[in-house]
């Protein structure tokens, strides 16, 4: 199936082979409401006008684009940042919440519920149920409530309700067939918000239109820093892939912008887990959409990993898989000790604490200079801010003290272009 223009999937939702709706009938209903609320209440210059508005009062859009300079001089290239990590909340996640928890509203439905593994969704979807008056309950894995417990004393605190999935891995996979249990008994009354560009339609059109704005504000101030100019390379990591398609989405028709995504490659031993499902991954269903996910040849799902709790997840939304089939983005992984490595680089020499999410696409860009246009102008998403990672960093630190001891070493010195090109 052929998409009916460019980024518009079909009205089954489909994007070339990858998209759809593999649903329970039980969820149909719900499914196909969602699908009409987008297609008229989301669409009204009314939602348009309030939901901008909450953006740019609350939020504190549009974000800032930021030009590195010492970054930029030691990569003999423009290194700009579109930094989503000064977001209320700190991360790109609370665009898509927002807009999710007032469509909610205008449906009539008085509660919200999520999943989410590392918390950072949690957290905002709580922050815009309570903006929004909102009952929101969040289902987490038992074991990622232990891990992130910083995260589920902020969403109590914002008064949602989280509730741990103690049954299987106990882990993302549990919680999100809890939530999917509440939806079918409660669908009169809730909504699933879901927090990246996967899950059948509408989701992943409905995610990526609400954070498109990323894209749309870095490509409105680079023009106006540059006399009207387009990047050479926009820049974004991807793991279910929600800040990359908000940041591609306004250039995917301007084709001498290069679109680059960066997996997570793990640790990068022989047969280490990762989280590479565009490179590494094949075409299957998960989370009610066709897509291109980490599997058995039995179709089991296997286990992902990263460093960065973001990225750690085994598909990735079915736009990018067909970007990626058409070639009009590129697709790349980076290892965990090179994302780290861009972690205290930005912190040390542009005083910016980065996810380690966004510490990917950073890195690519580091260790990649020579694949870009000498002196060219490149906008990497900063999707979110590192405070969060700061346990996971002293935690890597304390198994290797030596390793990242000093960032101007030649072994992890930032790598600029290759000399004679």
């Amino acid at each position: 199936m052929t998409p009916k223009k460019d980024t518009t999937p079909t009205d089954s939702g489909y994007y070339g082979e990858f998209g759809g709706r593999f649903v329970p009938e039980l969820l149909m209903p719900p499914v196909l409401e969602l699908t009409r609320a987008a297609q008229e209440i989301v669409a009204s210059k009314e939602f348009q006008d309030e939901f901008t508005a909450i953006l740019r009062d609350y939020v504190g859009r549009p974000s800032a684009l930021y030009h590195c300079p010492n970054i930029s001089r030691e990569l003999g290239l423009e290194f700009w940042l579109k930094r989503e990590d000064l977001n209320h909340t700190g991360a790109h996640k609370i665009n898509n919440t927002i807009g999710q928890a007032l469509l909610t509203k205008k449906m009539g439905k008085p509660r919200i519920i999520a999943e989410t593994g590392a918390g950072q969704h949690g957290v905002a979807t709580a922050t815009a149920a309570a903006m929004l008056g909102l009952e929101c309950v969040v289902y987490m894995g038992e074991i990622d409530v232990e891990r992130q417990a910083h995260n589920v004393r902020r969403m109590e605190l914002l008064g949602a309700t989280v509730v741990p999935a103690k049954n299987g891995t106990k882990t993302l996979k549990d919680a999100v067939n809890l939530a999917l249990k509440d939806w079918i008994a409660n669908q009169r009354t809730t909504h699933y918000c879901i927090g990246s560009v996967i899950g059948p339609h509408p989701f992943p059109e409905l995610v990526r239109d609400f954070q498109a704005v990323i894209g749309l504000e870095a490509k409105e101030q680079f023009a106006a820093r540059t006399m009207g100019r387009l990047p050479d390379a926009v820049v974004a990591c991807v793991g279910g892939g929600s800040n990359a398609m908000g940041m591609f989405h306004a250039f995917v028709p301007e084709t001498s912008v290069r679109l680059i995504g960066v997996e997570a490659a793990g640790t990068g031993e022989p047969g280490c887990y990762h989280s590479s499902s565009l490179s590494q991954g094949t075409p299957g269903v998960f989370q009610g959409t066709l897509t291109k996910l980490l599997q058995t040849e039995q179709g089991q799902i296997e286990p992902s990993h990263s460093v960065a709790p973001g990225l750690d997840y085994p598909g990735v939304g079915p736009e990018h898989a067909w970007l990626q089939a058409t070639g009009r983005a590129e697709y790349y992984c980076l290892k965990d000790d090179r994302a780290l490595n861009a972690f205290f680089v930005l912190c040390r020499k542009e005083g910016i604490i980065p996810a380690l999410e966004s510490s990917h696409a950073v890195g690519w860009v580091l260790d990649n200079a020579d694949r870009l246009p000498k002196g060219g102008n490149v906008i990497v998403c900063l999707s979110g801010r590192g405070d969060k990672d700061m346990g996971i960093v002293e935690e890597v630190l304390a198994k290797d003290p030596s390793a990242y001891s000093d960032i101007y070493s030649a072994k992890y010195a930032v790598k600029g272009p290759k000399e004679g090109k």
